[in-house]
């Protein structure tokens, strides 16, 4: 039975996603599947409705203590117990855990980056230095479905927030699977005439960065596919999240020729 690794964007949450969860019901027959999940949009919402402004820099969340307990409660709390339940009432069976549960996602603080000649400090974001499939793999042999979200754990017990889309790729090398699909409402990568691309090899994402119509949160999943290719990732997807049976009209992350 294959693995796959399917990362579902924040953004999706709040949308109508029962074809999504019927989908993903018929896929899980066949597969294998640890779901990953992040909630940008919904941490931002009750960050603003608490009168917090948060700071995005190239698609990365600036994590202060603020930010870090907001996402504690929306991202682990409300959003991962209500996909567990979703989960459950389309006839899976899910168990909902954070990078910190069991050790599974082993992070270190971000050293500041350099951004337009301005030193960024990120806060409490951590990047992901080793994943302990022990949990998640137990859980697929029992015959559920690990529903994983941030934040994720140093060596000292600190809470880190880590990106969804890197949680989804490192997860995916550390239980071998064999498929990783980035789900997002745009359902593909698009060109700068906004149309669709079928296939993208990595050269043509860079090109896309630099000229600008591949930025944000689809830059990073650009990037995310790219870095899975390397590190051995068969199949790399960026699609809608009703294109999990049928992904005509999805973007396929594809190695580059060499001609």
């Amino acid at each position: 039975m294959k693995r796959i690794v399917i990362k579902l964007g924040g953004a999706l949450l709040d949308s109508d996603l029962s074809a999504f969860w019927q989908n993903l019901s018929q896929l899980s027959t066949s597969a294998e599947i640890v779901l990953v999940h992040g909630g940008g949009p919904q941490t931002t919402a009750l960050a603003n409705r608490l009168g917090h402004a948060p700071v995005i820099v190239e698609g990365r969340r600036v994590t202060s203590d603020v930010d870090l307990d907001i996402l504690r409660w929306v991202i682990r709390g409300e959003l991962n117990s209500g996909m567990v339940a979703e989960a459950h009432r389309h006839g899976m069976r899910a168990v909902g855990l954070s990078g910190a549960d069991g050790g599974t996602i082993r992070v270190s603080k971000r050293p500041p980056w350099t951004v337009d000649g301005e030193e960024v400090d990120f806060g409490h974001v951590g990047d992901v230095e080793h994943v302990d499939a022990t949990v998640l793999l137990t859980l697929l042999q029992a015959g559920m479905m690990p529903v994983v979200c941030p934040p994720g754990v140093d060596q000292a017990g600190r809470l880190y927030n880590v990106n969804a889309d890197t949680i989804a790729l490192e997860v995916a090398k550390a239980v071998g699977a064999s498929e990783l699909v980035l789900l997002t409402e745009a359902g593909a990568v698009l060109d700068a005439d906004a149309q669709p691309i079928r296939r993208l090899m990595p050269s043509e994402a860079l090109a896309g960065v630099a000229a600008g119509w591949i930025a944000g949160g689809m830059k990073v999943k650009t990037d995310i596919g790219r870095w899975a290719l390397e590190q051995g990732i068969g199949t790399v997807w960026i699609a809608h999240p009703t294109a999990l049976l049928d992904r005509g009209n999805a973007t396929r992350i594809i190695p580059d020729r060499h001609d």
